[in-house]
């Protein structure tokens, strides 16, 4: 039999993170002495004296500290049993929330949304675009269900999903076309780059900048392609959504020497608790495995654009 209830340990862990008995009161809706007596009643309980007294202050003893953080787990883990049953008790979830990386190709994603939509006809989606570490952000903050993102989700499930390939391109009419000769890193550096931002709150990074004195960043990938298409810079864009303006000839990759050119980026599909997923989302993800092993090479479309 149990010495403790989750209801001590929860109003033990209001008290360290509310930062004293009155605060946490204040959090969980409590009179001060029913918080007070469910954390001495714990430590009775125990055998742990889990706060030192530093005058009108309370500190996590050393072994409070480990305690709070074995607490939290176990915590979070009864929300997520809690989170699975309400699943099962509601079937069919109403609403699906994705968020996906701008840099995976639409036209999949719409294949993927028509056949999810063909099975759950009465499914509302909510897509959010997201750049870089994006997904994850949302995803960890509870506001999306399902994330496709370039990076592995910390205390979540990830797994490879599909490699999307970049080409670095410019406008034909570029003058970094013009030098006819093969490109170094050092000759793009002379001229505008095009970045896109990260979108996540947390992380602003600007992945792949080479450090150009000349850097326009952007929030969308389709912006970089309106602007390179206009001849105002060049950048690394994926190769599956500049392929009609390769083939057109609008666009041209750049000569970069040791294929330089090319770089590619591993997208994963994540997500907290696979256990809490609905039916509709568990129909996407294998929508979405069978749909990515049909993503066209860099090879293929490269070889299309000389024909």
């Amino acid at each position: 039999m149990l010495k403790s209830t989750l209801e001590q340990w929860r109003m033990f862990k209001a008290v360290v993170d509310a930062g004293g008995f009155n605060q946490a009161a204040a959090e969980v809706h409590k009179s001060q002495s029913s918080v007070h007596h469910a954390v001495q009643k714990l430590e009775n309980a125990i055998g742990v004296t889990l706060f030192e007294n530093i005058g009108r202050k309370v500190k996590l003893s050393p072994q409070g500290e480990l305690m709070y953080r074995r607490a939290s787990f176990l915590l979070s883990e009864a929300h997520k049993l809690e989170a699975v049953a309400d699943s099962l008790q509601a079937g069919t979830e109403t609403t699906l929330r994705i968020a996906v990386d701008i840099i995976f190709p639409s036209e999949l994603l719409y294949n993927v949304l028509a056949k999810v939509s063909s099975e759950f006809p009465q499914l509302r989606i909510e897509i959010e675009e997201t750049v870089l570490s994006g997904a994850n952000s949302l995803l960890s903050s509870g506001k999306v269900d399902l994330g496709i993102s370039p990076f592995v989700l910390p205390n979540g499930f990830s797994e490879d999903l599909c490699e999307i390939e970049f080409a670095a391109v410019a406008h034909v009419d570029h003058p970094l076309h013009q030098l006819n000769r093969t490109l170094t890193l050092e000759d793009l550096k002379a001229h505008r780059q095009i970045v896109v931002r990260d979108s996540s709150a947390e992380r602003k990074a600007d992945v792949g900048w080479l450090g150009a004195e000349q850097r326009w960043t952007v929030s969308h990938v389709r912006t970089s392609l309106d602007i390179i298409a206009q001849g105002l810079g060049f950048a690394w864009l994926p190769i599956a959504i500049i392929k009609e303006e390769l083939e057109s000839g609008t666009l041209q990759p750049l000569p970069l020497d040791n294929n330089a050119a090319l770089r590619k980026a591993l997208l994963y599909l994540s997500f907290e608790d696979g256990d809490t997923l609905g039916p509709a989302a568990r129909a996407f993800i294998g929508e979405l495995r069978y749909q990515t092993m049909h993503l066209p090479s860099s090879d293929f479309i490269m070889d299309e654009c000389k024909n």
